[in-house]
């Protein structure tokens, strides 16, 4: 089984910044896997935000934070980040770490894995 444990979340004003992490433990994954972040805000549907493929880096970010949020990894600290900038009150959700065996995909429901959640809270 393959735990997820996020953190970094908090309270921020309009404009600030914060830097999510979540590690990966347990069960190793197939040399092809895939980390992602996914949010939800109450009353909404769990939306992606962002992937990246573990073995060669590559990414992709949801046309709403395009320019303001960065997925990136640590593969010595088996460790995926989300660098927030800029963000906005509408950015404001529980914000989700998932995982899955094969490249990246952005549909929720491929994603095998996911973590307990970490809220950001932006205030206007």
């Amino acid at each position: 089984q393959v735990q997820l444990v996020e953190s970094g979340g908090g309270l921020v004003q309009t404009g600030g910044s914060l830097r999510l992490s979540c590690v990966a433990s347990g069960r190793t994954f197939s040399s092809y896997y895939a980390m992602g972040w996914f949010r939800q805000a109450p009353g909404k549907e769990r939306e992606f935000v962002a992937a990246i493929n573990w073995s060669d880096g590559g990414t992709s970010h949801a046309n709403s934070v395009k320019d303001r949020f960065t997925i990136s990894r640590d593969n010595a600290r088996n460790t995926v980040y989300l660098q927030m900038n800029s963000l906005k009150p509408e950015d404001t959700a529980v914000y989700y770490c998932a995982a899955r065996n094969g490249w990246l995909v952005t549909a929720r429901t491929s994603f095998d894995y996911w973590g307990q959640g970490t809220q950001v809270t932006v205030s206007s």
